[in-house]
């Protein structure tokens, strides 16, 4: 029935989507299904949304008419948070087919079995007793990433991933190894560790420490990076175990979200500005070497230019290595919107502006550190304009001569000079010794 039939995916958002995407994508491709690039055109589209920003809902309906500009005659599915938040909206959009909620996504392929493409079909978008599904990414990138946990219990107000998500829940540890054990055997050298709160992973008296334990012996893999975890959750026996780990790297991304103790309660936030600080110092302490990036949110109610100078002084202060901005998007059901004091949209763009600006300060004076100087870089598998990028351990971007050889590989790289775009050049060190 479907045998022969394309099918393409389209994925917004974080790499907790990607990984659950991929998934997704080898259970359509074991029932027959011929993945195809999204612009090549397909029978069936599916389209994993993301809901974090106002702009993460308008690209959804962008890319659902793109879809149908490219295959009129096809059929999609939307899933994702998105849909979860909004089924009966994102039913109504001309040219969607069915919308499958958190339930439901894992079930895509029985619910295909099923359609009779006469009417929109919603799915699966009760948020109460969600199941765990595992996933993770294979074959889409030089690393994978791998889901460990969903949903999430921190009540911050400008939020709706626990609306689209649910309450925190987290895969048992022998399944999460096993499954690395997979991506292993397919010649993946390194994993990322997704979720929506990972530091809140918990089995029973197991914590986020016992995995990451457990992954470390995990053969075949060489490198794995901690996602997001939230400041409150690194102990100092993660920082001490990512310090002596020879897998684990030297990377951290550590929301702030604002640089104000006021904006910080206003938001929920469990921390304060010091326990930050405080945090940056001790890993920076042990770990030398480490990449630090944050996450800054920009223009929450509240934000007069006092607070945001609080911010970006208290960001300067840090000892960090880039930044995510965000501008501040209104969601429903949170209690930020019910706020006063809205920030103006004018401001917002300006103060986005100048954090992003500084965060590229920020990211050279990083990368200018580590100048003639030999790292180890797992090299990605494009040809960019006769040239191929990479990451070392400490996540500083690298750019060298494409080399087939080197495709999904590890080399020791001798570092050059910072480029216009914030990118390394480098030179294979055996080149280099040759010269």
């Amino acid at each position: 029935m479907f045998v022969g039939k394309k099918v393409a995916f389209y994925t917004l958002g974080c790499k907790l989507n990607f990984s659950e995407t991929s998934t997704i994508s080898r259970q359509l491709t074991d029932m027959g299904f011929v993945k195809t690039e999204f612009n090549s055109g397909a029978d069936l589209f599916v389209i994993n949304t993301c809901s974090v920003t106002e702009n993460a809902n308008k690209e959804c309906r962008r890319i659902i008419r793109k879809a149908k500009k490219i295959s009129p005659k096809s059929s999609v599915i939307i899933t994702g948070c998105y849909a979860q938040l909004k089924p009966e909206s994102i039913s109504e959009i001309e040219g969607v087919d069915m919308v499958v909620g958190a339930n439901e996504k894992f079930n895509i392929p029985k619910l295909l079995k099923n359609f009779n493409n006469k009417v929109t079909e919603i799915h699966g978008c009760s948020i109460n007793n969600l199941d765990y599904f595992s996933s993770f990414s294979l074959n889409d990138r030089t690393r994978s990433f791998l889901k460990i946990q969903d949903g999430c219990n921190y009540p911050c107000t400008y939020c709706t991933i626990p609306l689209a998500r649910g309450r925190s829940r987290s895969d048992n540890i022998n399944n999460i190894v096993l499954n690395a054990k997979k991506i292993s055997q397919q010649g993946i050298k390194e994993i990322v560790l997704t979720g929506v709160n990972i530091g809140d992973f918990k089995q029973k008296n197991l914590r986020f420490i016992d995995l990451i334990k457990q992954l470390d012996m995990v053969k075949g893999i060489e490198r794995y990076r901690i996602s997001s975890i939230e400041p409150n959750l690194i102990t100092d026996e993660i920082i001490d175990f990512v310090k002596k780990s020879q897998k684990f790297m030297p990377h951290f991304h550590i929301p702030l979200q604002s640089g104000s103790d006021n904006i910080l309660r206003l938001m929920k936030r469990r921390y304060n500005t010091e326990l930050y600080r405080d945090k940056i110092k001790k890993i920076k302490e042990e770990i030398p070497n480490v990449c630090i990036g944050a996450d800054v949110i920009v223009g929450f109610p509240g934000e007069d230019d006092i607070e945001f100078n609080n911010t970006f002084n208290f960001i300067k202060s840090l000892n960090i290595s880039y930044l995510h901005v965000f501008s501040y998007s209104e969601r429903e059901n949170t209690k930020a919107i019910l706020m006063q004091n809205k920030v103006p949209k004018q401001k917002i763009s300006e103060r986005s502006k100048m954090l992003r600006i500084l965060s590229s300060k920020l990211q050279r004076k990083f990368y200018s550190n580590y100048e003639s100087t030999e790292h180890n870089v797992l090299f990605e598998q494009d040809n960019k304009e006769g040239y191929m990028y990479g990451f070392t351990k400490n996540y500083i971007k690298v750019k060298a001569p494409f080399n087939n050889e080197l495709i999904k590989s590890s080399s020791n790289v001798f570092l050059n000079k910072v480029d216009s775009n914030l990118i390394m050049k480098a030179e294979i060190k055996e080149l280099c010794i040759q010269q």
